[in-house]
């Protein structure tokens, strides 16, 4: 059975160290958390890709859902990821790109997905993406990232991922589907680090012009005050959406900056401290955000956030200087 990366088997996966289960979020979102395990997968570093994370803003509901934008994976690792354009039944279109070596990212139902026990598997219908890097249809088995690492799903869970006893005339089954052609020989680690360097300094230039994490504290109370009068299942969307998606970001770029420091770019041990200063501060407001929901109590909620907003003023005060100071140095 072809294979993307067929020396890799689920049942001895070991997973990347950013999926740790010591760091205060071990798994950040579907997206994401799929590239975290691809790219070492190819012998690249994901920590490389995640300077994009100092753009991330308050959005009013949430913030903003990180993902690594395309062309920054295309500029520093010569990864090319396209829609794949579904108009076959999908499972024969992974098979496909397989067979041409082109790893498919694909949205699916985790309803189906044996990774996602305990959460929703069996039990609750979401949208997921996964990357497939083996497929067997004849056998109904396949291999595919999600979540924190390699895993495999075989008999009626795929034949209900794909839809394969839906009812005649039911609805098709369409997903959002890319496809990542890989070039034909990998960056070295010089250019790499290079290039993630030129990529923070333009992300930096795109991040929020004001405080997002001061602006979330303004509306924080009142919005877990609305939320409150919600069944209780609303309170973990509305936590994944903000809390976790703002620490769990920072916690990436105090990753990013560690790994620049690790490989040649002095001066940003503060920065790796205030990153993870936010990421801590949103995983105890997260208790926090728990107990005030069940006491009705929310004014203290806002003021929680300070710690976190304070750092973000710090870190990227800090940036500026270090990445201005490194620029004049190449110069």
């Amino acid at each position: 059975m072809p294979a993307i990366f067929p020396k890799l088997d689920p049942t001895a996966y070991t997973r990347h160290p950013l999926h740790m289960a010591t760091r205060d979020w071990p798994e950040t979102n579907c997206y994401l958390d799929v590239w975290i395990e691809v790219l070492p997968a190819l012998g690249l570093p994901p920590e490389a890709c995640l300077g994009f994370a100092v753009t991330q803003d308050f959005e009013g509901d949430q913030f903003t859902f990180f993902k690594v934008p395309l062309e920054d994976l295309e500029s520093l690792f010569g990864l090319r990821v396209t829609e794949l354009a579904i108009y076959d039944r999908v499972e024969n279109h992974i098979a496909e790109q397989i067979r041409r070596q082109r790893l498919s990212l694909v949205e699916v139902d985790s309803y189906y997905l044996p990774d996602t026990q305990g959460t929703s598997y069996h039990t609750g219908h979401g949208k997921t993406t996964v990357a497939v890097n083996r497929i067997d249809i004849q056998a109904r088995s396949m291999d595919y990232f999600h979540g924190l690492g390699l895993h495999r799903l075989t008999g009626e869970d795929f034949e209900g991922l794909f839809h394969m006893n839906a009812a005649e005339g039911a609805l098709p089954l369409l997903p959002y589907t890319e496809f990542v052609k890989f070039p034909d020989k990998l960056p070295n680690m010089k250019q790499i680090v290079a290039g993630a360097e030129d990529l923070l300094r333009r992300h930096m230039a795109r991040r929020p012009e004001r405080n997002p994490v001061r602006a979330f504290a303004v509306e924080f109370p009142g919005q877990v005050e609305a939320i409150a009068q919600r069944p209780f299942g609303f309170f973990h969307l509305y936590a994944f959406n903000t809390l976790r998606q703002l620490g769990a970001n920072f916690e990436l770029l105090s990753s990013h900056l560690e790994w620049l420091a690790a490989n040649g770019h002095p001066g940003l041990e503060a920065g790796v401290e205030n990153a993870r200063k936010i990421s801590s501060t949103c995983k105890v407001v997260q208790f926090q955000l728990a107990r005030a929901v069940m006491r009705k109590s929310f004014d203290k909620l806002g003021p929680a956030l300070e710690p976190a907003a304070e750092a973000w003023d710090v870190l990227m005060a800090g940036l500026d200087k270090n990445l201005d100071r490194s620029r004049s140095k190449a110069a």
